[in-house]
């Protein structure tokens, strides 16, 4: 797996072994989620939540992204996550956040323009964190959520509004967008 494109274009990224912990993007995936949303990454503070090896918030900051915020509960990931940060340089625009999603949401005090969601398939987080996920994001904010084909989501949570659904094969991604106050 590779930085796509941007400052850190080409550079190796290391990801957890097994699937028990991550289920990396695919390649196809991650082109089509940074097409939809190329001219938003510029400036942008973004979350990558269940953030396995990195990859989606590292090829927002190889895109111009102002900083990122990375959460993942799993030690082998976060060390994973740290190491690509930096081989890519991005150490000092960077934040790792160990622990549950859940419990970071609940007192995060940062505001997010995107946010990557990518947990587990089988583990139905979506419903659940996609309401703490609403008020961390400022208004106008890009939520991106990869799941299972098979899952279904409810068009509102909270603040944020499904604006576009993709499908992959058996993934799908939905792209939420965030009301003003």
């Amino acid at each position: 797996m590779r930085v796509i494109t941007g400052n850190a274009k080409g550079k190796r990224l290391v990801t957890p072994e097994g699937r028990e912990v991550t289920r990396p993007t695919g390649e196809k995936v991650k082109e089509g989620i940074f097409s939809s949303i190329q001219f938003l990454i510029e400036g942008a503070d973004v979350l990558d939540l269940f953030a396995g090896s990195g990859q989606l918030g590292i090829e927002a900051l190889s895109r111009g992204a102002r900083s990122a915020v990375f959460v993942d509960s799993a030690k082998v990931a976060q060390k994973c996550i740290v190491e690509n940060l930096k081989n890519c340089g991005f150490m000092d625009i960077a934040k790792l956040k160990t622990g549950d999603a859940l419990m970071y949401l609940s007192s995060a005090f940062e505001k997010f323009d995107i946010a990557f969601l990518d947990p587990p398939y089988a583990a139905e987080q979506l419903p659940v964190v996609l309401p703490a996920v609403s008020r961390v994001m400022r208004p106008g904010g890009v939520v991106l959520c990869e799941t299972s084909k098979t899952i279904d989501l409810p068009d509102e949570i909270g603040k944020l509004v499904k604006a576009k659904e993709y499908r992959y094969g058996s993934t799908k991604v939905l792209m939420y967008k965030r009301g003003e106050d």
